[in-house]
C-alpha cells in the first residue's frame, strides 16, 4: 500500500501543471524548454542552435483573429526592426497542416519563418494545451524566458520591444 501511494504522488506531481491566470506553465526566468521546430521549408532549427540570439516566439494559428490583428505589428515593429541585431522571430503555428500555414504566411504577408506545431506539442511546453493561442515568449541570449505575453495589447506589445 506504500508503495501505491508512493506511485500516486510521483505519477501526480508529473503530470500535474501548475499555470498562471494566462494559461503560461512556464515563467519569467525559467529556462526555455529544448525544442527543434520545423519551419514549413523543411528546415530544422533548435533553441539550441539559437542561443546568443535573442529569440521571439509568436505562436498563431490561421483561425486566430488576434493573431492577424498582431502579425502585422510582428512584421514591422519586430522583424524588420531588429532581424539584423541577433534577433530571430519564429511564428509557431499551432496544429495545422503545411499547405494551411503556407497560405496563412502568404495571406499575412510576413516575411519571417513559420514553424509547424503538429498536435499543439511544441505549444505545451510554454502553457496549458487548453489555452489561447495568441501568446509571444522572448527568449533571452542565455536560453532563459525574458518575456511573457497574451493576446495582443498595445501597451503590453510595446514593453516586449522595448
Amino acid at each position: 500500500m506504500k508503495n501505491f501511494g508512493f506511485l500516486l504522488a510521483l505519477f501526480c506531481s508529473l503530470f500535474s501543471q501548475e499555470s498562471d491566470d494566462r494559461g503560461y506553465i512556464v515563467r519569467v526566468g525559467d529556462p526555455a524548454p529544448e525544442l527543434t521546430l520545423e519551419y514549413t521549408t523543411g528546415e530544422q532549427v533548435s533553441l539550441t542552435d539559437l542561443r546568443g540570439k535573442v529569440v521571439v516566439l509568436q505562436f498563431t494559428a490561421s483561425w486566430c483573429s488576434v493573431c492577424r490583428l498582431e502579425m502585422p505589428h510582428l512584421e514591422k515593429d519586430v522583424w524588420q526592426r531588429f532581424k539584423d541585431d541577433s534577433l530571430v522571430l519564429i511564428g509557431i503555428d499551432r496544429d495545422e497542416p503545411l499547405d494551411v500555414v503556407q497560405k496563412f504566411k502568404k495571406e499575412m504577408g510576413v516575411t519571417y519563418p513559420l514553424a509547424l506545431d503538429p498536435g499543439a506539442n511544441h505549444f505545451s511546453r510554454f502553457a496549458l494545451k487548453d489555452a489561447g493561442v495568441t501568446r509571444n515568449i522572448v527568449i533571452d541570449k542565455d536560453g532563459k524566458i525574458a518575456f511573457l505575453t497574451r493576446l495582443f495589447e498595445e501597451k503590453e506589445f510595446k514593453e516586449m520591444i522595448a
